[in-house]
């Protein structure tokens, strides 16, 4: 593990502009920068960069973040990743700590891999250019394909020799471990004798996001009954077929821009479309689609083109990922490639900007399309009709995000036209199996709250239920689960992100002169806890890892959030920075606010509005708590114990407003 002494160094060094400059041009503009975004396509410059703030901030996306958070957007790396590239650039040597040796083992195990694989892939790529068997055998079936030198390079092709022990001599000279090296799958062992796997064939290395290599495909040049066509790597530390797309390394900057992902089946025609100048294509190599490939590809787009062959067994393979990709938020939409084309032969006989224009013309919406098959395959058998109708309800009740509404029910009505049914009742089926998956969900995150010993948390005071939500999935009015949303921060928590933002700018600004006492000072010291009063579970956490540091002595520095190595707290952080929002209205100002004989610095006056404001409201929402308990009392002894709390909470609020000089609001 890396050691906090190294990330604090290359923290306090960091620089956002330098750091987005290495990707985009910046042009100074007032106290900002401004840049072409990197994530989309723009022509006009809406990408801003705060060196004050150290925040970047895209008007045209809405991505923002820090600079480690663009390094690991931008570059697609791990927290990890991302502070070993910042401590590269600026020159801060990497200091590790102790862990567990089961930890220490996993490590060296993975690092002993990805250093296997690199010495192979160099070791294939010079075999492939420098040996007359590897240019008269390997380089001519590239060239035979269409393949150039430069995309041949750039994917790092490679040839193994047709001998049984050439690779692994090499590898043993050079001191690798007989042991990992079968675990790569690069070498087996036959008869105590150690060989060469991948001899006789054409090399594909498979790279993970980073563009660290996982694993190879190596294909058969020459036909045999005996032997596959292709050899994967064996799933090992490193390499896990389901969790990876070829070509993702050298795709995800042209998915990001275009915000489309194409997915085609094999690696030369990720290769061909390439060559063509089409990036945004990545391939599952032939297997079915899985749910961490498609996170994968959710995390540059939510747009999913599949393209594959018109055959039965293309078509087939395309419908098995439909409803996992529905699931996942994702857009899907399905090319056929003609009869007896893939995508590489077809990119070859129509060009670049033929595909191109095929794949606008030909993709299809693929609830639809799946529809459209099922129903060809279900001919007029009554009972596979109706099956049939309970497959499409359950797939298009996966589409349950807010903003997709419309979407849904445009699905709605066009199934059921194709289907010949009532409209009405496809709804009531959709409705039904949203019901059962939104029980299912709410179970299931009770179980796992017991199983951690922690407590459900009670739904926002202003939030409405999904019966609210969506009258229509529950028209009998019955409870549902609470809403969840992607937003963490809804209306009533502006002012626990005013907290935050307090303690983060001016927790160690003088608050008192007289009895030098900080901001941070004040508001720990109040006879209240403000992380039990506030409901969102990011400023809790922020709130007790900041009161940590505290109580140790020290005031964090706002940096320690900003490059939290937890992403969502880094992430809210930069937004409660740069939220102007946050603020408190006046009116709350003038009712919550001690008059203070610290003069007119702000900070002050919104550390007391928004400290009280906080307190106030967490007491007349018990006082509400309480009377409405009160209300459903049946027993005498419950009803003294409430009105008993009622007065002592009321007497706490007479106190406070005295104090602050406000008034108690019916």
């Amino acid at each position: 593990m890396i050691s906090q002494a190294t990330i604090q160094t290359i923290l306090h060094r960091i620089d956002i502009i330098d750091v987005v400059g290495a990707f985009v041009k910046l042009k100074k503009r007032g106290a900002n920068y401004m840049g072409l975004c990197p994530f989309h396509n723009e022509k006009s410059p809406s990408f801003t960069v705060s060196g004050t703030k150290e925040i970047y901030k895209c008007f045209g996306c809405g991505k923002s973040g820090n600079a480690i958070n663009f390094v690991m957007e931008h570059e697609k790396y791990s927290y990890v990743e991302a502070i070993r590239w910042l401590g590269q650039r600026y020159q801060v040597e990497i200091e590790e700590t102790e862990v567990s040796p089961e930890v220490k083992a996993r490590q060296q195990m993975a690092d002993s891999l990805f250093i296997i694989n690199n010495f192979a892939r160099d070791y294939f790529v010079k075999t492939l250019f420098e040996t007359d068997e590897g240019q008269n055998v390997g380089l001519s079936y590239f060239e035979e394909r269409g393949f150039s030198e430069e995309i041949v390079r750039k994917f790092q092709l490679g040839y193994a020799l047709n001998l049984r022990e050439a690779f692994v001599r090499e590898a043993q000279h050079k001191g690798y471990n007989l042991e990992y090296l079968q675990k790569t799958g690069l070498v087996t062992v036959r008869n105590d004798q150690p060989i060469d796997n991948y001899r006789g064939r054409v090399i594909f290395p498979i790279h993970n996001q980073s563009g660290k290599v996982l694993g190879f495909g190596a294909r058969i040049l020459v036909k045999s009954d005996r032997a596959p066509k292709y050899i994967n790597s064996p799933e090992n530390d490193i390499y896990v077929k389901s969790k990876v797309l070829y070509g993702t390394y050298f795709a995800r900057h042209a998915i990001d821009k275009l915000d489309e992902c194409l997915l085609v089946e094999g690696y030369t025609d990720v290769i061909s479309l390439h060559q063509a100048g089409i990036e945004n294509v990545v391939a599952s190599s032939g297997t079915s689609l899985t749910t961490d490939q498609l996170r994968l590809i959710k995390k540059y787009t939510n747009n999913l083109t599949i393209l594959y062959d018109g055959d039965n067994a293309g078509v087939k393979a395309a419908l098995r990922g439909l409803d996992m990709a529905i699931e996942e938020g994702l857009n899907v939409k399905l090319a056929l490639i003609p009869d007896n084309e893939d995508p590489d032969s077809y990119v070859r006989k129509i060009g670049a900007e033929g595909f191109r224009q095929f794949i606008a013309d030909n993709k299809q919406d693929f609830v639809l399309f799946k529809l459209h098959v099922s129903m060809k395959e279900a001919g007029n058998d009554t009972t596979r009709k109706s099956q049939l109708v309970n497959e499409i309800a359950e797939t298009i009740a996966r589409i349950d995000k807010v903003e997709d509404f419309t979407r849904q029910q445009d699905y709605i009505r066009q199934c059921s036209q194709l289907l010949k049914i009532d409209e009405e009742r496809l709804v009531d089926l959709v409705n039904k199996f949203i019901r059962e998956r939104l029980s299912k969900q709410a179970l299931n995150e009770q179980n796992s709250n017991k199983k951690k010993g922690g407590f459900d948390a009670p739904p926002p005071d202003d939030g409405p239920s999904l019966a609210e939500m969506y009258p229509e999935y529950f028209p009998d009015g019955a409870e549902a689960p609470a809403a969840s949303t992607e937003n963490i921060f809804n209306t009533s928590e502006r002012q626990e992100r005013e907290l935050i933002k307090i303690l983060l700018r001016f927790g160690d600004k003088l608050f008192d002169d007289e009895q030098q006492t900080t901001v941070a000072d004040y508001i720990f010291h109040l006879p209240y806890d403000f992380e039990s009063l506030s409901e969102n579970e990011i400023v809790k956490r922020i709130l007790r890892e900041y009161k940590e540091h505290y109580d140790q002595g020290s005031i964090p520095d706002k940096k320690l959030f900003l490059y939290h190595p937890d992403n969502d707290v880094a992430r809210n952080v930069a937004i409660i920075l740069e939220d102007k929002e946050a603020e408190l209205s006046a009116a709350w100002r003038e009712r919550f606010e001690i008059k203070t004989v610290y003069g007119d610095d702000a900070f002050r006056r919104d550390t007391v509005s928004t400290t009280n404001y906080l307190i106030i409201r967490k007491i007349q929402k018990l006082i509400a708590e309480n009377q409405q308990e009160m209300q459903t009392a049946t027993d005498f002894e419950a009803q003294i114990r409430c009105l008993e709390m009622d007065k002592h909470l009321k007497q706490i609020m007479k106190e406070l407003t005295e104090t602050v000089g406000t008034v108690i609001f019916k």
